[in-house]
């Protein structure tokens, strides 16, 4: 089994790479400890080949000392390469291929390592290992080659990728897959390094893996948009931001240093996922330009009545006074989403600080002209 299957698979499974094996699996109560091997073209898995021994002592090593148990263990080279005809991994495939002969296997690896003159170090270890389990008091060698299953000519990481786009095309649409599989390879990195980070680290689990799949396909559905862990975990600079025009606007209305560092957060984060949703053309045509509309129109009603409300003998008080209660509205009833799924906050609130700083919106009943004279210099220099 690997990651293009497990998104079609059941939950009763488990995957930990680089613990007992490359790839370690739990499917039910069975053990599958699977060496990978990817070689170039036209690269072949003779008898003296280093990716069969070095594999051999692997497992040799791990059956000798009792620490996997071959009665539910399922032992699986993976290689890209070629399996001669009557070869030792050609003699190892799957019973169902026909041409499964372990009587024959281990005559040709007992037969290569008493023959082989290399000097290398790291192939005498692992002829050693092998040979050695026919020396104890219960030969392992026949019980070992009875779990081995030898996969050659298996496809290489490029036409994995392809398949699993194709399999993400399936769940989030054909536009979506790379972005769909971006992410999902993202978190299951992200998993592998922390469960590889620490002493026994638990494994990936099909539940675990089913509900993050779950969740990915619920952001990609028609009615939703994917929000992004490490963009809700920006929180931006203020002293970085303080000439944008949307910090000046708070400004003119006296909000406190506070909330306008909690503008600055939302700000940088809808600003980063509209980017993000517009490079990966995530959104539809105008889609963008109709959710400011509503966002505007939104806030043009109440602005109106505002501005109706004072009358043209409010002091500067008064007007500050409202406007903050405008912008309470913004940051905290405000909850238009340019989908109906999309409900993270952060996407309204950040969307209208980036109107404000294109002076679409604002909040002081005078913005438009308290901004022109705020700006008018800098702009003359």
């Amino acid at each position: 089994m690997c990651i293009e299957q497990w998104m079609s698979a059941g939950a009763d499974w488990s995957v930990a790479v680089e613990a007992a094996d490359d790839i370690e699996q739990h499917v039910g109560s069975v053990t599958e400890l699977v060496q990978l091997k990817q070689r170039a073209e036209g690269v072949r898995l003779t008898n003296l080949s280093k990716d069969l021994w070095k594999t051999l002592r692997i497992w040799a090593e791990a059956a000798g000392a009792g620490r996997i148990d071959l009665d539910s263990t399922n032992l699986y080279l993976l290689t890209t390469a070629e399996l001669p005809k009557d070869s030792v991994g050609f003699l190892l495939q799957h019973r169902d291929s026909g041409h499964r002969n372990e009587e024959q296997a281990l005559k040709l690896l007992c037969a290569a390592a008493k023959a082989s003159k290399s000097e290398s170090k790291a192939m005498t270890e692992s002829f050693a290992a092998f040979m050695g389990l026919a020396n104890r008091e219960v030969p392992l060698q026949r019980a070992l080659l009875a779990r081995i299953e030898v996969i050659g000519g298996a496809d290489d990481i490029d036409v994995v990728r392809s398949s699993m786009l194709g399999l993400a095309a399936v769940a989030a649409g054909r536009e979506a897959a790379k972005s769909f599989l971006h992410r999902l390879e993202g978190w299951f990195y992200d998993r592998v390094i922390e469960q590889m980070r620490t002493p026994g680290g638990s494994p990936v689990t099909g539940v675990e893996f089913d509900e993050v799949f779950s969740g990915l396909q619920r952001q990609f559905s028609y009615d939703n948009l994917p929000i992004d862990p490490d963009i809700t975990g920006m929180t931006g600079a203020v002293d970085e931001e303080t000439d944008k025009i949307f910090v000046r606007q708070l400004g003119l209305i006296g909000v406190g240093s506070e909330r306008i560092g909690y503008a600055v957060r939302d700000y940088v984060r809808a600003f980063a996922q509209r980017s993000r949703w517009l490079n990966e053309n995530l959104l539809r045509p105008g889609e963008i330009g109709e959710y400011e509309r509503r966002l505007v129109e939104e806030w043009q009603s109440r602005f109106a009545e505002m501005a109706e409300e004072l009358g043209p003998e409010a002091t500067e008080a008064e007007k500050k006074k409202e406007a903050r209660r405008i912008y309470r509205w913004v940051d905290q009833e405000a909850r238009s989403q340019i989908r109906t799924g999309c409900d993270e906050v952060f996407v309204p609130k950040g969307s209208y600080h980036m109107l404000a700083d294109e002076r679409r919106v604002g909040w002081h009943p005078d913005f438009a002209a308290r901004l022109m004279q705020l700006l008018e210099p800098a702009e003359v220099r």
